[in-house]
C-alpha cells in the first residue's frame, strides 16, 4: 500500500514538534522567514531539533534568502531538506549541495509541467496556493484537478489542507506528500494535538482506500 507522507509545517515549539511525531508526522517544517508569524531563528529551530528522535526529515523554508543567510541557518541547525518558496533559480538551490524542493505559487500562468524541466534537480516540487504578496500559509486551498497526472517527479501538496478536505485532497490528485501548517493549528504558530492527530488519521484513511 501506498503511504502518503505528511509534513507538519511552521514548528515553533519543542512539545508541538514531539507532539506531531507521535502523531506520525514524517517531517517538520522550520520557517526562516521573518515576515512569517511562524518564523524562527536558527538557534531556536537547533534547540529543537537537538531532541528529535531519529528518522524525522528537518526541512527548512526559505523565502528569497540570501545565500549568507541560508549558510548561517545551515551551521546552526541540522537540516535535511531545504524548501525554496521564493524566485530562486535552479542554479541556486543546487549550489547548497543539500536536497531541496523547490515551492511553486499555483497562480494561472504556472506550467507545472515546465516546472518539473526547470527544476529537475529538485527532490520534489511543492504546490501550494497564489495569494498575490503571500509567498506561502494562505490557509486556501487551490484547484487540485490542475496538477498533471503523470508528472516525474513527486508532488507535495500544500494550501489550505485541514483534516477536513485531506482525503479529498488525495483522492484528487495522489500527492507524495501533504504539507500543512495553519489546518493543524490553534493560532499561528502554535499546533493542535487533536488537529494534527486527526490529518494523520484522515491521511492513512484515504491510504487505505486508494489501496
Amino acid at each position: 500500500m501506498f503511504r502518503t507522507r505528511v509534513k507538519i509545517c511552521g514548528i515553533t515549539r519543542a512539545e508541538d514538534a514531539l507532539a506531531a511525531i507521535d502523531a506520525g508526522a514524517d517531517a517538520l517544517g522550520f520557517v526562516f522567514y521573518p515576515k512569517s508569524p511562524r518564523a524562527l531563528k536558527g538557534e531556536q529551530a537547533a534547540k529543537i531539533i537537538s531532541i528529535l528522535p531519529p528518522f524525522v526529515s528537518k526541512v527548512g523554508l526559505f523565502v528569497n534568502a540570501e545565500e549568507a543567510e541560508i549558510r548561517e541557518i545551515l551551521a546552526s541547525c541540522s537540516l535535511d531538506l531545504l524548501q525554496f518558496h521564493g524566485d530562486e533559480s535552479p542554479e541556486f538551490c543546487e549550489s547548497f549541495s543539500m536536497p531541496y524542493m523547490k515551492a511553486l505559487r499555483m497562480s494561472d500562468d504556472v506550467d507545472v509541467r515546465a516546472s518539473t524541466r526547470t527544476y529537475a534537480s529538485a527532490s520534489a516540487l511543492l504546490l501550494d496556493s497564489f495569494k498575490p504578496g503571500v509567498p506561502g500559509g494562505t490557509g486556501e486551498s487551490f484547484d487540485w484537478d490542475r496538477i498533471p497526472k503523470d508528472l516525474d517527479i513527486p508532488v507535495v501538496l500544500a494550501g489550505g489542507l485541514n483534516p477536513e478536505n485531506a482525503m479529498k485532497a488525495i483522492a484528487a490528485c495522489q500527492p507524495f506528500a501533504l504539507d500543512v501548517s495553519g489546518g493543524v493549528e490553534q493560532s499561528p504558530g502554535i499546533k493542535c494535538v487533536q488537529r494534527m492527530t486527526r490529518f494523520i488519521d484522515a491521511v492513512s484513511k484515504a491510504d487505505r482506500r486508494e489501496d
